[in-house]
């Protein structure tokens, strides 16, 4: 028996040894051979004067020259190598020059106030292509992940061909490997401030053969073609690259699209896939057609099948991608800030406050298709604030009828207009629409917001109720009806502003809240309503309504809602029962920020806009909303029509984090320069000459320079209008400032987020505090002026005057003997 068994035993090792040889031997892509090109994160070096050199001349020139910090965007070419489409080639180098010379910096905005931010960001571009293997494997995942869903009709020829969607999310893991291929980041899951290395932010631009991947071909033999030879096309074979079939994205069931935005700190720009159409009905604003992206179908055979003529160049299809990578930028990588200013808090409560009427169900209860998952919401802010900000999510559910005030308030903001539509007979219909108006519900809700927070967060846990809140007693005799209002105070509100004016009193009653100190409360107002309109919505087709202090959610149990906006042939649906997202929209607007990838400030121009995306120009108005463009609006964010995913993507959530670093400087710039403006228009009022001009001093000076130089310096005789004390603290504030600044530069650059964060905190803390302390010397300062009179007297005449008068009479005399002697004798 145990001479039978041994033969079997070899056998079995025997075959188990020639299975892992052959795995080994198989072609594999993401391999990193020995000589694997690095990818290298070292460029501030280059600019780091530059940088000192733009921060001084801010500071101490008061030069309008924005805040410097370098941004890094790599660019990865896949399939463009003469291994892809078309076996198109795109040199690299030559993108990046291009890149270098049209897009140079990029100055984000405010969505709050439609002004630039004082920061501008120097971009460094890296464009490097993918290698064979690694698109060979992208295209057998995405081959794979291709599911057939009916016929589309082609833009250029209009015939049906095969329609296949590909779920994004099924061959996201295959971009992610490529990311952590490329730059050698394994970990890539976690923050940026967990991760305490740099992180660099991706741009794929893929190119794949639609003839090697189409999913009807089971011939095709991917595998072999890792590391074979890629055979060369035809002119036969160049007409047949689109494969008589189209393919397009949907990322967790949103909108069609070519290009998405991926859970990671990548974006995916496919254009063999698509083309792609969607955007608002009737509305040329931000609308993706099949001309928004650039076709190589168009590169090859400008005018159908034929030669390539003049018009379509090489050199077009470049610039065609720079434009994209441009846009991507503005609006992914380093997209507007939504308000200008954000809170320096240490503890952020988030109270979720269902408000129904009716007992039907209940949102909060799990194990429902409509319930919402509070520790989702909650795992998702945490990782778009920094580290040290404690965030407590609590949640409950209040009557309506027990609320009188919420509930008039809801009745309140009950709103209708006229809405035209087309219909399917080719005419204008016109209706009425009821909606909800965010703005009337804000103001009587916020009222209310401190009671019923903490009144959750009491039951939720009473531990951290006098840690977030602050009671003189728990029941109000005085008034048990009133709302309680109080608005957030920051840590430096302590401290005078102006000099010599006193301070209100402030009275506390008893039973009145208070929050403590460092406390930031948004609550979430979530409207369960019942028996309703079932087309119920807020303002602009949303049901979520967001403000810096406030997020409202509209929920009900109506089937869904046909939207204004259309993807490809269909209309884009809203289901009002599934309120996930929108919550986290509305949170990661309020907490952290973030604009939505389709919105930018629009600014006051004076010629007309240039969507370099769209084959037409677009006159610029003077715009109150955001201006949209609905080409990233797909993709892992929960924002928007075209989104249908409850969660924010590590691109977005780094967004979050330097989107409140970037308010803090900006705010801190701005005191800067209110700081000295006041002393200059202070100096220029108290120092000037008879005549009422400013006094002069070299040409080359800047005004700031001779202030500086006359009360710092000491090189003038006139009386100080301020002490001398204040020049002196303004010139050390301004030269710490100055490295700070360019710390935090640096700080920005190098993903060092933390560091960046706490930078900035003390720069807008100092810069405060150095305001406060202007204000309060120049106005004592102005009050001893109040007494003293500036008099101009003629001078008093001196012996010295005749003098001088005598010689001068003298010497007219001598010119004149000189000139008469001089003329010969008639």
């Amino acid at each position: 028996m145990a001479s039978t068994s041994l033969p079997i035993a070899y056998a079995l090792v025997l075959t188990l040894s020639l299975l892992a040889f052959q795995s080994e031997s198989k072609p594999q892509a993401f391999r990193r051979d020995p000589g694997h090109p690095q990818w290298h994160h070292g460029a501030f070096h280059n600019v780091h004067d530059n940088i000192r050199s733009d921060v001084r001349r801010m500071l101490h020139s008061r030069a309008e020259v924005p805040f410097q910090v370098p941004l890094e965007v790599n660019v990865v070419l896949v399939g463009f190598n003469g291994d892809g489409g078309y076996r198109y080639s795109v040199d690299a180098h030559k993108l990046e020059e291009v890149l270098k010379i049209s897009f140079p910096a990029h100055r984000p905005s405010c969505l709050e106030t439609g002004e630039p931010l004082d920061i501008e960001h120097q971009i460094v571009y890296n464009a490097f292509p993918a290698g064979q293997p690694e698109l060979i494997a992208l295209e057998k995942a995405l081959k794979e992940a291709m599911v057939p869903a009916g016929n589309a009709r082609e833009t250029e020829f209009g015939r049906e061909v095969p329609l296949f969607e590909v779920d994004a999310t099924v061959v996201e893991p295959v971009f992610q490997r490529l990311y952590s291929y490329i730059f050698d980041t394994d970990n890539s899951a976690v923050s940026a401030v967990e991760l305490d290395r740099q992180v660099p932010s991706a741009i794929f631009v893929v190119n794949f053969d639609k003839v090697r991947m189409d999913p009807r071909n089971k011939e095709i033999d991917l595998d072999n073609l890792m590391y074979g030879k890629i055979t060369q096309l035809t002119e036969d074979d160049m007409q047949k690259q689109e494969g008589d079939y189209i393919y397009r994205y949907r990322y967790n069931g949103g909108g069609a699209s070519q290009v998405w935005l991926g859970s990671g700190r990548y974006v995916v720009i496919d254009v063999s896939a698509g083309p792609c159409t969607y955007g608002k009905i009737e509305t040329e604003e931000g609308t993706v057609s099949s001309r928004t992206l650039p076709r190589l179908r168009h590169i090859m055979f400008p005018r159908g099948f034929g030669a390539a003529s003049d018009h379509s160049t090489h050199d077009v299809f470049v610039g065609q991608l720079a434009s994209l990578v441009s846009t991507t930028i503005e609006h992914i990588i380093a997209p507007d800030v939504r308000y200008e200013t954000v809170d320096l808090t240490t503890r952020l409560l988030l109270p979720i406050i269902v408000l129904q009427n009716h007992n039907r169900y209940n949102i909060i209860d799990k194990g429902h298709n409509y319930s919402i998952n509070i520790e989702a919401i909650e795992a998702q802010v945490k990782k778009m604030v920094h580290e040290g900000q404690e965030v407590v999510i609590v949640g409950g559910s209040h009557s309506l009828h027990r609320h009188e005030k919420l509930a008039i308030a809801v009745s309140k903001a009950m709103r209708g207009h006229s809405l035209q539509e087309t219909r399917n007979d080719g005419r204008f219909h016109v209706h009425t629409k009821t909606y909800l108006d965010g703005a009337i519900l804000k103001e009587e809700m916020e009222r209310s917001a401190d009671v019923l927070a903490a009144g959750l967060l009491e039951v939720a846990d009473p531990s951290l109720s006098s840690k977030f809140f602050l009671r003189q007693h728990w029941n109000d005799e005085s008034d048990g009806t009133s709302d309680s209002i109080l608005k957030h105070k920051p840590i430096w509100s302590t401290h005078d502003k102006k000099g010599g004016k006193k301070k209100k009193k402030i009275v506390r009653k008893q039973g009145d809240l208070y929050r403590t100190y460092g406390t930031r409360v948004i609550p979430v107002f979530v409207l369960s309503l019942a028996d309703v309109d079932p087309n119920l919505m807020m303002e602009d087709e949303s049901l979520v309504w967001t403000s810096k202090d406030v997020v409202i959610v509209l929920e009900h149990q109506n089937q869904q809602i046909t939207l204004s906006y259309v993807s490809e042939t269909q209309r884009r649906h809203a289901q009002p029962s599934q309120v996930q997202r929108h919550i986290l929209a509305g949170l990661a607007s309020a907490v952290a920020g973030l604009s939505a990838p389709y919105e930018k400030a629009s600014h006051v121009h004076e010629r007309p806009v240039v969507n370099w995306l769209s084959p037409y120009e677009k006159a610029s108005h003077v715009h109150e909303r955001p201006v949209v463009n609905w080409l990233w609006a797909a993709g892992c964010h929960p924002f928007g029509p075209f989104s249908n995913t409850p969660q924010v993507s590590q691109m977005l959530q780094d967004v979050a984090l330097r989107n409140s670093i970037y308010a803090r400087v900006d705010s801190a710039l701005h005191k800067i320069c209110d700081t000295s403006e006041a002393v200059q228009t202070f100096a220029a009022e108290y120092l000037k000459t008879p005549l009422g001009e400013p006094v002069k001093g070299k040409k080359n000076k800047t005004t700031t320079e001779l202030w500086v130089e006359k009360f710092y310096k000491k090189t003038t005789n006139l009386p100080e209008p301020f002490p001398h004390e204040l020049v002196d603290r303004l010139e050390n504030f301004l030269n710490n400032l100055e490295d700070q600044l360019v710390d935090l530069s640096s700080s920005l650059y190098g993903h060092r987020l933390q560091d960046a964060h706490l930078n900035s905190s003390e720069i807008l803390q100092s810069s405060i505090f150095t305001q406060q302390y202007v204000d309060h010397v120049l106005a004592n300062e102005r009050e001893k002026m109040k007494c003293c009179k500036i008099e101009y007297k003629y001078p008093v005449q001196s012996s010295q005057t005749y003098v001088y008068g005598g010689i001068l009479l003298a010497g007219f005399v001598v010119y004149f003997i000189v000139i008469f002697f001089s003329n010969p004798v008639r």
